[in-house]
């Protein structure tokens, strides 16, 4: 993950990602709550997500019931 700092936390973007690209969204995890935002957008909305539904998200990418 790479990760970059605005004042309210770290934002982590996969490594998958190429560093020098701003095409991926970027993802801060805090104790409440899954923020997603679009990294060519950093001032922009962000989605914030309870982590029970972060992981029924992840778990329906991830898996062949979708």
């Amino acid at each position: 993950m790479v990760q970059t700092t605005n004042g309210q936390g770290e934002w982590l973007k996969s490594s998958y990602s190429a560093a020098a690209s701003d095409n991926c969204v970027e993802v801060r995890i805090t104790d409440t709550t899954v923020g997603v935002r679009d990294s060519k957008n950093p001032d922009g909305p962000v989605h914030t997500f309870t982590h029970h539904a972060w992981r029924a998200f992840r778990h329906t990418l991830t898996t062949d019931e979708h």
